[in-house]
């Protein structure tokens, strides 16, 4: 409020209120593309002189609680898509973190003899290729929706689709060669994801580099 020279008292002009939220969909593909990034360069061999296990903690905080978080801002966003997509993800993260914690570390550390190990390490696979199936059903829905959206978050989905389906083949199978070749296209998936991240980044930043998406597939 405002007070005139004749005690006249006027209305001040009203600021209009900010509506929304910054776009969470770049740091919940970011968090996604790195531990997505380690597990694959895992499953792919390329950490024979780590202990492999890299993935994990963020498994907890990068890619399980960045990606539910983003979810939730979807949420805010009324974004429907990336909502699901961001917090099922982020809870295969910490799902996943979970698993390894409390089933697959306890499971080899139990087996006494090579061919205790051998037999846990055959049902440790089962279990990995049962939740690869599971989220591949998954994916499956949202890649088809994600036509939609635009060309680079289908490649996002495409290339996870590929991923999931390649690696619960292979631990099903008990196949070392199949794995193998599901974190090459992990990392493939990863990268994609980067991309995508970036071209969020780029695109909020408004500035002159900007990085394409693509068109939808459908609209």
């Amino acid at each position: 409020m405002s007070v005139s020279e004749d005690r006249t008292v006027q209305p001040s002009p009203t600021a209009s209120p900010v509506s929304g939220i910054a776009d969470p969909a770049p740091l919940g593909l970011a968090a996604f593309a790195l531990t997505t990034f380690l597990l694959s360069a895992a499953n792919a061999g390329w950490m024979s002189k780590a202990t492999g296990a890299a993935f994990l903690g963020y498994a907890f905080a990068y890619g399980g609680l960045g990606q539910l978080l983003a979810g939730m801002w979807e949420f805010r966003n009324r974004n429907v898509f990336g909502a699901t997509a961001f917090a099922s993800y982020g809870g295969f993260w910490i799902g996943l973190g979970l698993w390894v914690e409390l089933v697959k570390i306890p499971t080899l550390n139990a087996a006494k003899t090579p061919l205790a190990a051998a037999a846990a390490s055959t049902a440790l696979n089962h279990d990995l290729g049962w939740i690869l199936l599971a989220f591949a059903i998954f994916n499956l829905y949202m890649l088809v929706l994600s036509t939609q959206v635009n060309m680079a978050v289908f490649l996002v989905f495409l290339t996870l689709q590929l991923t999931e389906v390649i690696l619960f083949i292979g631990f099903f199978g008990n196949s070392s060669g199949t794995i193998k070749f599901g974190g090459y296209v992990g990392l493939v998936t990863a990268l994609v994801a980067w991309y995508t991240s970036a071209a969020g980044v780029s695109n909020g930043i408004a500035g002159k580099l900007r990085f394409p998406v693509g068109k939808p597939l459908l609209s």
